[in-house]
């Protein structure tokens, strides 16, 4: 009876401890799937997006992780797909709203960086704008940092950083030089926020571009300006970003990147959302970092929340590239993103 007796409170206990534990990790997962039309090759394409696996945990009252994993189509993969981690970030709240974070990070660089992850869901629009899909951002960083957010009347944030610098990988550098990252924002009233960042790195050796390319580069120190307006309320969305980015060389001097968006939507009945995109994107002639090419882009469209695990959104997209012979492109896109 004794026996029986103790099973009984050891089962209760470990069921007990299981729930506790299962009620403090979250485990949640992201997919996407679309089509477009290639208007100038005339070809309907439908596409897998990406999976994305999201994991936050609570370990104590004082510590958190948040880890985020992404499945992938990759053309260079045996298996033609691949899983790339994307964050791995480990947090101590040593008092009220500061923190002390390290692991594998999202650089707190731009609002959309900073704010959304891989899963469609939640993005505005259909993918990243020309900023983040030409590799001048810094996507991510291996490193650690402090940060703090909503303090004060103002609700003040700050981030500041110490990691690996361009070309490195999540297990070393690739030189005695580290990135540094500085980023305030605040929230005035409601639904507003205004952002600031700086991201410094010095380059030299065989690196990789913030996109994974190879390219040999000497000697370049880098400066990443950026800054931001956010305003998301019950009708209106509205956000705009600006980077400057100065690659410095011993041989040619300093060139200056410009890259922009600016983004407008307006609800309608709750559930439509109407909105334009408007990107561009200036490389100074003679930069020799980045290989991307001069691009201004119009995009139209409307999104669909079926409820909050749920969009479809349609997409138009006029780009045309180039300096001298421009080229131009016309996309359309349907895009139906859940989460679950």
């Amino acid at each position: 009876m004794r026996i029986k007796l103790l099973s009984l409170i050891f089962i209760s206990c470990f069921l007990n401890l299981s729930a506790q534990i299962k009620d403090k990790t979250v485990i949640r997962g992201f997919i996407d799937i679309g089509t477009n039309y290639d208007y100038e090759k005339e070809r309907l394409n439908f596409q897998f997006g990406e999976q994305d696996l999201f994991i936050t945990s609570d370990l104590s009252d004082k510590i958190s992780f948040l880890g985020e994993s992404v499945l992938k189509y990759s053309p260079t993969s045996p298996t033609k797909f691949d899983i790339s981690l994307e964050r791995a970030i480990f947090k101590y709240n040593y008092f009220k709203n500061h923190n002390f974070f390290a692991g594998k990070v999202h650089t707190a660089i731009n609002y959309w960086n900073d704010t959304y992850h891989h899963g469609r869901l939640f993005f505005p629009t259909v993918g990243r704008p020309e900023l983040f899909n030409q590799n001048i951002i810094s996507l991510h960083t291996t490193g650690f940092g402090l940060s703090g957010q909503d303090l004060g009347n103002l609700k003040i944030g700050y981030t500041i950083m110490v990691g690996n610098g361009l070309g490195s990988t999540d297990l070393a550098d690739n030189n005695a030089e580290k990135c540094y990252v500085f980023a305030l924002n605040f929230k005035p009233i409601d639904g507003l926020r205004l952002g600031g960042s700086v991201y410094l790195d010095k380059i030299d050796g065989v690196v990789h571009d913030h996109g994974g390319g190879v390219k040999q580069v000497h000697n370049v120190n880098q400066g990443l300006y950026s800054g931001s307006i956010a305003y998301f309320k019950k009708k209106i969305e509205f956000l705009a970003e600006a980077s400057s980015c100065q690659n410095a060389t011993d041989s040619i001097g300093v060139k200056t990147t410009y890259a922009a968006y600016g983004y407008f939507g307006f609800r309608i009945k709750d559930a439509f959302v109407p909105y334009v995109r408007y990107d561009n994107v200036d490389y100074q002639k003679g930069e020799m970092y980045f290989t991307g090419v001069n691009t201004e882009m119009f995009t139209v469209g409307l999104r669909y929340e079926v409820n909050y695990l749920t969009t479809i959104k349609l997409e138009y997209q006029y780009k045309k590239a180039g300096t001298t012979n421009l080229i131009f492109t016309n996309n359309f896109f349907v895009q139906f993103a859940i989460g679950f």
